[in-house]
């Protein structure tokens, strides 16, 4: 389950359009930053500074590439997403009980107003 700080993190990491964009794309398959730079028109830099962000939220882990261990590429990290589903999970069961708890009231007539 998430604690509070890892959260907001996660929240923060995606809160950004760009880094949205690339957990879109890491969702298709894994690349390198580069890759991801050019996709999403930015420049190598400002993706250095958005995939920082993503690692230590927990949302994207870097990795060496099988072939060649100078190549780093960027993978989605599961449990990351797997915690936040959870804690979105929460506050829909949350929600969904207030709202079945107004429809019961309003169901019985709700209470009369005083005249």
């Amino acid at each position: 389950m998430l604690d509070r700080e890892s959260l907001d993190r996660t929240l923060f990491a995606l809160a950004d359009p760009h880094r949205r964009g690339v957990i879109d794309l890491l969702r298709k398959k894994p690349r390198r930053a580069s890759e991801l730079a050019d996709a999403l028109e930015l420049t190598r830099p400002a993706m250095s500074r958005h995939l920082r962000v993503l690692r230590k939220s927990g949302l994207v882990r870097e990795g060496g590439d099988e072939h060649d261990a100078r190549l780093r590429i960027y993978r989605l990290e599961r449990e990351r997403f797997d915690d936040l589903e959870a804690w979105l999970e929460e506050v829909r069961a949350f929600w969904t009980q207030q709202l079945d708890a107004f429809k019961a009231y309003a169901e019985k007539g709700g209470r009369r107003r005083a005249r």
